[in-house]
């Protein structure tokens, strides 16, 4: 049985952050946590277990046992200067690593020396390499900025975790002993690394959920329509390729179902399994994982019903299920989860509650909502759309769409992927999986709750507070593609999937209507693509052969990149012949096509897909439900075709048989389009580099802030003098000003700054007020400054007490720049045009840090008033430049101290040349602790 996920008894400054789950190079899980003196005897026990070789490398000399001293040391650390984690499974010890501070020495970077221990049984999983990121983590929290280690030059393992880590390491060499050291402050190589490990090893461990070799259904029941009974029969009559197993608790000796044997227990099983699939009572869920880790299953698939969504009791025992599996290597979908599927002809997994096997094909589908799957998986079939996988998260206790997205990255069979969100729980790491995803393939991104999102209920304790528009940000940066409906998703993938991508957004339309070529039009241009030379139409009574001639002409011009083609038949139904006429022009043609076929609600191609043997529309058949508006798609795979030179360039993207997308009106058919075309355009821009600012000091900006909260635990609002020298650190220079109380001190402080001078209230809501004047500029003698200071006295009345001197910076733009620390998406940076832009149209961008140079030009072009900053109406062009300079440096600042709750520049004056912060005000608190640290972690059960 597993021990607990932590210490029972853990010390008062004992670090729980720091725990976490993780997966490993081969797909299993471990946990990660702090040493407690508890430890001792699992140490020992550890030690014992390894090779006498593996004793002398990590001690230099032969250690048969620990002594009590020795353990002692090892295990009782202050978690501050000393250091260690364990790596566990199940309730074995398999990794130890530990750091030792330096002592801190004045104007030096702190530096720890660091050692690590793997067991032998467990060495090749990638253990070094997660404890290496975790201590390092730990480590840059508490200060330490650089890692020196002492290695035998034989050590070839633990050196190669260093290098491989992506630190620039030095080494020496003194008396037989490696000396090994590197900075541990995250590079854009460390954490490039890092991700690309981490997706490997979480689409490593979803690899038996998918692919299983052999799959046990525990919960079978005879009663037909009850869960488990439908379970094993759609799993049996899927043609799942491995054994199958079934468990039924009151099963009798030789009884079988669905031609399967049927057991008394999981522990019954003549041999490991991949898969369980779990349709047991919430009371006995505990004990059937339980046993389901005793007999070496991999994965676990729960359709039971009874956890978060049913209160606290509920939401402990889901907990309970995630910390048992993980504590054994087992990964969790669900509970409350539809199922899973795999269409490979290999694998043939129809784990789920739908009743028929998907149609194959190469669109990845992933669902939150277990109510909806069988919407979604129903809509895919009436369009004919196949699927390579299918996962349905249920509560998403453990694996969720970011763990399919990373699944997906490398699988050859899925060539675009489609989520359904209720909601995202790690939008930071959504934002980075995606887009390192969206680069490879289409990815299609269904978002609910547009009213106000956040998490399902006890999956988290806390919910985001960003704004909406933050989402849409996110998505569009990691170059998602949002659509508002499960229909739209659809309407996207059939042109994701099943076309190549455009070149660009100029659009030919061809068509035997008049109407459709000019909705067709309306729509590009309400989409943001460009018709080319008009709508094309031909009589609508012409010959096939007239319209086809028109689809060529439109092909063979170098102007277009996509063709929109409308056909309104002259019966009441699609003659065959046409729709396979308009799938060869447009595979000998090569650009990317849509179709309209007015009025139709099934179309039926000439030729069958020579893959899966299957017509790859639907043919005749039972009209679709009321209300749900069928797109199909034509289709044809000729030989004759498909031996043509250049048909794959011209088909789908994998140079299968060429489908053109059809849909029931032309706009549909455009805004599909029009979001393939954003997308491939996202695809052929550079990727930016993340920003690195010169003269940014973050350690000299996070000791400051340390030491601020030690004094104001609770958070602090920083006084202007304090927000100033933080911002110093990383660069931003915030306009002096001085408060005076009289003309007097009004003029010695103009003396001190030099003249001209700006003279405003230190009210925010009356600077702004533009009817009362709360600002007098270039006031560049003493007597005017006195003359404004009693005028602004008058104005002003009470509110004018204290006034402030400021310099005059150069006149500009006035912008906002503001940074949010937000329980879910960590810092989110917004960007606007100060006034009416913001104050009347919420004229405001958002991104995700961390942000490449990129994003932070997208940022700033995001907003409608941009041109207010390139000479609008014959204005100055203002120093953009520099503008961008402020907000990559902001963005630093936030992505890096979590404990800046809030930073607030406004106005920042963007000139011909510079741009000046004339005002900052920064909130401190401590911080929750992000969804996404920089580490790698499953997420939290």
């Amino acid at each position: 049985m597993p021990g607990p996920t932590a210490p029972e008894r853990a010390p008062v400054n004992y670090p729980t952050r720091w725990e976490a789950d993780v997966a490993l190079r081969d797909g299993g899980t471990a946990h990660v946590r702090p040493i407690t003196p508890d430890d001792a005897d699992d140490v020992a026990a550890f030690h014992s277990r390894q090779s006498e070789e593996s004793r002398y490398l990590r001690f230099f000399a032969p250690m048969p046992r620990l002594s009590a001293r020795d353990l002692q040391r090892f295990t009782q650390v202050d978690h501050v200067d000393r250091v260690a984690l364990i790596a566990t499974v199940g309730t074995d010890i398999v990794g130890i690593a530990r750091y030792d501070a330096a002592p801190a020495r004045a104007g030096h970077r702190r530096e720890a020396e660091v050692a690590f221990n793997i067991s032998d049984a467990h060495q090749g999983r990638g253990l070094g390499s997660v404890l290496l990121e975790h201590l390092a983590a730990a480590a840059r929290e508490r200060g330490i900025r650089r890692f020196t280690a002492d290695v035998l030059p034989q050590n070839a393992k633990m050196i190669g975790v260093f290098r491989e880590a992506g630190f620039e390491v030095r080494q020496g060499y003194a008396d037989g002993v490696l000396e090994v050291a590197f900075d541990i402050d995250p590079t854009e190589r460390s954490l490039d690394v890092m991700q690309a490990r981490e997706q490997r090893a979480e689409a490593r461990s979803l690899l038996k959920l998918l692919s299983p070799t052999s799959v046990v259904v525990i919960g079978v029941r005879r009663t037909p329509r009850t869960v488990g009974h439908r379970l094993l029969s759609d799993l049996v009559t899927g043609g799942f390729a491995g054994p199958v197993h079934a468990v039924h608790p009151d099963a009798r000796d030789g009884e079988e179902l669905f031609g399967v044997p049927l057991l008394r227990s999981v522990r019954d099983l003549p041999g490991p399994v991949d898969l369980a699939v779990v349709a047991v009572r919430p009371a006995v869920i505990a004990e059937t994982v339980r046993d389901c880790a005793t007999v070496g299953v991999r994965e676990l698939v729960v359709v039971s019903s009874g956890f978060a969504e049913t209160g606290p009791e509920g939401l402990e025992r889901q907990r309970e299920v995630v910390r048992i599996a993980r504590a054994n290597g087992m990964r969790v979908v669900g509970p409350n989860s539809f199922g899973v599927i795999n269409t490979d002809p290999a694998v043939r997994l129809n784990a789920s509650l739908h009743e028929d096997m998907p149609t194959a094909g190469r669109f990845g589908l992933f669902s939150q909502s277990g109510a909806l799957a069988l919407t979604v998986l129903s809509s895919a079939q009436r369009r004919g759309l196949g699927l390579s996988t299918f996962v349905s998260a249920g509560n998403r206790a453990d694996v969720s769409g970011n763990d399919c997205m990373q699944y997906w990255h490398d699988d050859e069979r899925t060539s675009a992927v489609g989520l359904y969100l209720e909601s995202i729980g790690n939008p930071r790491k959504f934002s980075r999986v995606a887009r390192r995803l969206a680069r490879r393939k289409p990815v299609i991104v269904v978002k609910s709750g547009a009213s106000g999102f956040g998490v399902p209920p006890g999956h988290a304790v806390r919910a985001s507070q960003a704004p909406f528009a933050a989402v849409d940000a996110m998505l569009k940066q990691a170059g998602v593609l949002r659509v508002e409906n499960v229909h739209q998703l659809f309407d996207v993938a059939q042109v994701a999937v099943q076309q190549p991508l455009p070149a660009g957004g100029r659009v030919a339309i061809v068509g035997n209507a008049a109407a459709l070529g000019t909705l067709a039009a309306d729509a590009c241009v309400s989409w943001g693509l460009e018709v080319v030379h008009g709508p094309v139409n031909v009589h609508p009574e012409a010959e096939l052969e007239e319209f086809l001639e028109a689809m060529r002409a439109a092909y063979a011009d170098p102007g277009v990149d996509a063709v929109v083609t409308s056909w309104v038949p002259p019966t009441a139904a699609v003659d065959p012949a046409v729709a396979t006429a308009v799938a060869r022009a447009a595979a000998r043609g090569r650009k990317t096509t849509v179709t309209c076929f007015l009025g139709t609600r099934s179309v039926t191609a000439a030729v069958a897909d020579p893959v899966t043997g299957a017509l790859p529309i639907l043919p005749e058949g039972p009209a679709p439900a009321a209300g749900d508006a069928y797109r199909g798609f034509v289709s044809t795979a000729d030989d004759d075709l498909a031996a043509e030179p250049g048909f794959a360039e011209g088909g789908t993207p994998e140079g299968g048989p060429t489908v053109v997308p059809s849909y029931p009106t032309p706009e549909d058919a455009v805004r599909a389009l029009a979001a393939i075309v954003r997308y491939a355009a996202w695809r052929r821009r550079e990727t930016g580099h993340l920003v690195a600012p010169e003269g940014v000091n973050l350690p000299a900006a996070r000791a400051l802030v340390e030491q601020i909260l030690t004094e104001h635990p609770d958070g602090v609002r920083l006084d202007r003098e304090t927000s100033s020298a933080l911002l110093a650190h990383v660069g931003i220079a915030v306009l002096p000003r001085a408060v005076v109380e009289d003309a007097d001190a009004a003029v010695a402080a103009a003396e001190g700054f030099g003249w001209p001078v700006a003279l405003k209230t230190v009210d925010a809501v009356l600077a702004d007020r533009q009817d009362i004047r709360g600002v007098r500029l270039a006031l560049g003698t003493p007597e005017a400054l006195r003359s404004a200071f009693a005028e602004m006295r008058t104005a002003l009345g009470e509110a004018a007490c204290r006034l402030a001197v400021q310099p005059m910076a150069a006149l500009g733009v006035a912008c906002l720049v503001r940074s949010t620390e937000d329980p879910l998406f960590g810092p989110v940076l917004s960007f606007g045009v100060e006034g009416d832009p913001i104050t009347l149209m919420g004229d405001v961008g958002y991104r995700i840090p961390p942000l490449t140079d990129v994003d932070v030009a997208d940022l700033v072009r995001s907003v409608r008033a941009f041109p207010k900053l390139v000479g609008h109406a014959g204005a100055p062009r203002t120093d953009v430049a520099a503008l961008e300079d402020v907000i990559a440096r902001a963005s630093v600042l936030a992505d890096a101290l979590p404990e800046v709750s809030e930073l607030r520049l406004s106005p920042v004056l963007v000139a011909e040349q510079g741009a000046t912060a004339l005002n900052a005000e920064v909130w401190l608190r401590a911080p929750g602790g992000r969804n996404d640290p920089d580490r790698r972690s499953l997420p939290v059960a």
